[in-house]
Protein backbone atom coordinates (compact mmCIF):
# COMPACT_ATOMS: atom_id res chain seq x y z
CA UNK A 1 0.00 0.00 0.00
CA UNK A 2 1.80 3.24 -1.15
CA UNK A 3 2.53 6.27 1.31
CA UNK A 4 -0.36 8.65 1.90
CA UNK A 5 1.81 11.30 1.40
CA UNK A 6 4.41 10.50 -1.41
CA UNK A 7 7.94 12.40 -1.62
CA UNK A 8 6.85 13.47 -5.15
CA UNK A 9 3.28 14.59 -4.48
CA UNK A 10 4.58 16.71 -1.40
CA UNK A 11 5.62 20.46 -2.65
CA UNK A 12 9.09 21.57 -2.02
CA UNK A 13 10.50 25.46 -1.19
CA UNK A 14 11.43 26.39 -4.80
CA UNK A 15 15.18 27.89 -4.67
CA UNK A 16 16.69 30.96 -5.39
CA UNK A 17 18.03 30.40 -8.72
CA UNK A 18 14.71 28.72 -10.35
CA UNK A 19 12.49 31.80 -8.43
CA UNK A 20 15.13 34.21 -10.76
CA UNK A 21 14.40 32.46 -13.54
CA UNK A 22 10.78 33.07 -12.93
CA UNK A 23 11.31 36.44 -12.01
CA UNK A 24 13.38 36.89 -15.57
CA UNK A 25 10.51 35.45 -17.69
CA UNK A 26 7.93 37.41 -15.59
CA UNK A 27 10.33 40.67 -15.95
CA UNK A 28 10.10 40.20 -19.91
CA UNK A 29 6.23 40.32 -20.29
CA UNK A 30 5.91 42.99 -17.48
CA UNK A 31 8.32 45.13 -20.43
CA UNK A 32 6.14 44.02 -22.94
CA UNK A 33 3.09 45.38 -21.08
CA UNK A 34 5.44 48.36 -20.22
CA UNK A 35 5.89 48.60 -24.35
CA UNK A 36 2.26 48.52 -24.64
CA UNK A 37 1.37 51.35 -22.39
CA UNK A 38 4.63 53.58 -23.97
CA UNK A 39 2.75 53.78 -27.40
CA UNK A 40 -1.15 54.29 -25.82
CA UNK A 41 0.85 56.70 -23.86
CA UNK A 42 2.76 58.30 -27.64
CA UNK A 43 -0.34 57.92 -29.26
CA UNK A 44 -2.18 60.18 -26.69
CA UNK A 45 -0.10 62.76 -26.95
CA UNK A 46 -0.07 62.92 -30.72
CA UNK A 47 3.17 61.12 -31.66
CA UNK A 48 5.24 62.91 -28.89
CA UNK A 49 7.83 60.84 -26.99
CA UNK A 50 7.04 59.77 -23.10
CA UNK A 51 9.02 62.58 -21.73
CA UNK A 52 11.64 61.06 -18.80
CA UNK A 53 10.32 60.90 -15.60
CA UNK A 54 6.39 61.75 -16.37
CA UNK A 55 4.57 61.27 -13.35
CA UNK A 56 1.57 59.77 -15.19
CA UNK A 57 3.56 57.08 -17.05
CA UNK A 58 5.76 56.19 -14.19
CA UNK A 59 2.44 55.80 -12.38
CA UNK A 60 1.23 54.04 -14.84
CA UNK A 61 4.04 51.49 -14.85
CA UNK A 62 3.95 51.27 -11.26
CA UNK A 63 0.59 50.30 -11.43
CA UNK A 64 0.61 47.61 -14.04
CA UNK A 65 3.71 45.95 -11.93
CA UNK A 66 1.56 45.89 -9.02
CA UNK A 67 -1.41 44.74 -10.77
CA UNK A 68 0.68 42.02 -12.69
CA UNK A 69 1.81 40.10 -9.54
CA UNK A 70 -1.62 40.97 -7.34
CA UNK A 71 -4.08 39.47 -10.15
CA UNK A 72 -1.55 35.66 -10.71
CA UNK A 73 -0.96 35.14 -7.09
CA UNK A 74 -4.72 35.90 -5.67
CA UNK A 75 -6.21 33.90 -8.84
CA UNK A 76 -4.37 29.99 -8.93
CA UNK A 77 -1.15 31.34 -6.82
CA UNK A 78 1.05 31.64 -10.20
CA UNK A 79 2.56 34.34 -12.38
CA UNK A 80 3.21 33.16 -15.87
CA UNK A 81 6.84 32.68 -15.41
CA UNK A 82 5.85 30.83 -12.27
CA UNK A 83 3.41 28.79 -14.29
CA UNK A 84 6.83 28.04 -16.79
CA UNK A 85 8.98 26.73 -13.91
CA UNK A 86 6.23 25.11 -11.73
CA UNK A 87 6.04 27.76 -9.09
CA UNK A 88 3.42 28.72 -6.76
CA UNK A 89 2.70 31.08 -4.32
CA UNK A 90 1.09 29.82 -1.16
CA UNK A 91 0.27 31.21 2.42
CA UNK A 92 1.79 29.50 4.83
CA UNK A 93 -1.52 30.24 7.20
CA UNK A 94 -3.44 27.32 4.94
CA UNK A 95 -5.86 30.11 3.69
CA UNK A 96 -6.19 32.05 0.12
CA UNK A 97 -3.55 34.77 -0.25
CA UNK A 98 -5.55 37.79 0.78
CA UNK A 99 -5.10 41.38 -0.41
CA UNK A 100 -2.28 42.50 2.58
CA UNK A 101 -0.23 39.45 2.37
CA UNK A 102 0.40 40.30 -1.69
CA UNK A 103 0.95 43.99 -0.73
CA UNK A 104 3.20 42.96 1.88
CA UNK A 105 4.87 40.51 -0.69
CA UNK A 106 5.29 43.39 -2.67
CA UNK A 107 6.98 46.28 -0.34
CA UNK A 108 9.53 43.93 1.18
CA UNK A 109 10.34 42.23 -2.75
CA UNK A 110 11.51 45.94 -3.67
CA UNK A 111 14.74 45.87 -1.26
CA UNK A 112 14.78 42.25 -0.98
CA UNK A 113 15.83 42.94 -4.84
CA UNK A 114 17.78 45.72 -4.82
CA UNK A 115 20.15 45.17 -2.22
CA UNK A 116 21.98 43.23 -4.64
CA UNK A 117 19.60 40.54 -3.86
CA UNK A 118 20.64 39.64 -0.72
CA UNK A 119 16.84 39.00 0.22
CA UNK A 120 16.35 36.45 -2.48
CA UNK A 121 19.33 34.84 -1.62
CA UNK A 122 18.84 34.55 1.99
CA UNK A 123 16.97 31.22 1.29
CA UNK A 124 20.05 29.36 1.12
CA UNK A 125 20.91 30.57 4.77
CA UNK A 126 17.27 30.41 5.83
CA UNK A 127 16.16 27.40 8.17
CA UNK A 128 13.04 27.18 6.04
CA UNK A 129 13.99 28.64 2.47
CA UNK A 130 12.29 31.38 3.34
CA UNK A 131 12.83 35.22 1.67
CA UNK A 132 12.66 38.04 3.41
CA UNK A 133 8.94 38.79 1.06
CA UNK A 134 8.11 35.25 2.12
CA UNK A 135 8.86 35.84 5.30
CA UNK A 136 7.02 39.06 6.18
CA UNK A 137 4.05 38.19 3.84
CA UNK A 138 3.71 34.65 5.87
CA UNK A 139 3.88 32.78 2.23
CA UNK A 140 5.85 30.62 0.46
CA UNK A 141 7.10 29.57 -3.09
CA UNK A 142 7.40 26.03 -3.61
CA UNK A 143 8.03 23.69 -6.58
CA UNK A 144 4.72 21.50 -7.71
CA UNK A 145 5.67 18.33 -8.77
CA UNK A 146 5.81 17.47 -12.81
CA UNK A 147 2.49 16.40 -13.96
CA UNK A 148 2.39 12.53 -15.05
CA UNK A 149 1.60 11.80 -18.70
CA UNK A 150 -1.32 9.75 -19.40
Amino acid sequence: MPDAKSPKETPVIAGPLVRLAAFMYDGLLLMALWFILGVVFVAINGGEGVQQGNPFFRSAVFLIWVWFNLYFWRRGGQTLGMRAWRLQLQSTTGKPLSLMQGMIRLIVAVPAFALAGLGYFWAWIDKEKLTWHDRYSETRVVRLPKEEKK
